[in-house]
């Protein structure tokens, strides 16, 4: 590593105020601590004294969010071949996938970071680490069939007015991930509707429904069963709690989530108390709305509260969404 430190101490001074290339100063900045350990360091004050600046304290949320990552890249290629009717293997699946996931997820960083560095020039401020994780998350909110073009358009939706308008990283009230999926829910319903998330579109096996899971739950009547109805569309607990489903691609597997809530609790970045907390909350209302929503209504305001963990997205969002970052500082 020392050549890249004595390649940055080189260029330094060029960056820095005065220097001819000083206005790309946060462009410099964000590769050194990425790379390296940041130089401006706290000499006194109660702080918490280790190794781990922001960056890669957002790397190891990051870390969390792999599982579910890579689990969505098998379940698209999956989901794919299901709707086509051909019985691929498993790097087939994988490369089928990665060819619809990996593109989403280059555009959400590629468009997010040009945002992030233009304010950052701008204001003249370092370049918020926040997005490192807004940038992975709001792909895994989508579904796979999402056209590029609405991804770079929510990005841009959810960096500009879910935080850059409030001041950016620590002013901002809003998620930029969620706000940028709510702006695509609205402007876009039927691109981000779980009806169209299977990727082919040819070659479809007539026995196939590529509806989600909460789809079929939000179309039942009582007195027909929530239960019921999503066994005779071939959704299991089992296979929800897997993840082995159409749903958006990072949110299907409750199994990867909480292998990413495990990482999260561990390192002592995330909550338990919080994830704890949107459990209980799911209870009681799930309670609520079962004892006081007539006959008639929608179906899914009588689903036990157990099956609608394994619905939608509430595990992601309880562990990854509602996650507590505690405050640290950099020594």
């Amino acid at each position: 590593m020392k050549f890249i430190r004595d390649a940055f101490h080189k260029w330094e001074p060029h960056f820095e105020h005065g220097g001819k290339l000083s206005k790309w100063h946060p462009f410099f900045d964000a590769f050194y601590t990425l790379l390296l350990s940041p130089r401006a360091v706290t000499q006194k004050g109660p702080h918490v004294r280790d190794a781990l600046d922001s960056k890669r304290y957002m790397g190891i949320v990051i870390l969390a969010l792999i599982p579910c990552l890579l689990f969505g890249i098998y379940n698209a290629g999956y989901q794919a071949s299901l709707v086509e009717g051909v019985s691929p293997d498993f790097w087939s699946l994988i490369l089928s996938g990665a060819m619809k996931v990996l593109p989403i997820v280059a555009v959400s960083y590629g468009v997010g970071l040009f945002w992030e560095f233009l304010f950052a020039i701008i204001r003249r401020h370092e370049v918020n680490e926040g997005f490192l994780v807004t940038g992975m998350l709001f792909p895994l909110i989508l579904p796979a069939t999402i056209p590029l073009w609405q991804v770079a358009v929510g990005i841009t939706f959810g960096v500009i007015i879910g935080k850059e308008v409030f001041g950016g990283t620590g002013r901002n009230f809003l998620n930029p991930a969620l706000t940028a999926r709510a702006f695509l829910f609205f402007a876009y319903p039927a691109q981000i509707s779980g009806d169209v998330w299977i990727a082919a579109k040819e070659r479809v096996v007539d026995v196939y429904s590529g509806a989600t899971a909460l789809a079929v739950s939000a179309s039942v009547k009582l007195p027909e069963s929530v239960t019921d109805a999503l066994i005779s569309h071939g959704f299991t607990w089992k296979k929800l709690f897997m993840g082995f489903v159409p749903g958006s691609i990072g949110e299907t597997s409750v199994i990867c989530v909480l292998i990413g809530a495990f990482i999260l609790i561990v390192t002592g970045i995330g909550s338990w108390r919080t994830m704890v907390g949107c459990v209980v909350g799911l209870v009681v209302s799930s309670a609520i709305f079962n004892a006081l929503v007539p006959v008639g209504t929608v179906g899914a305001l009588h689903c036990p509260h157990n099956g609608i963990w394994f619905l939608g997205g509430f595990a992601f969002g309880a562990v990854f969404m509602a996650r507590r970052t505690p405050c640290r500082h950099r020594v």
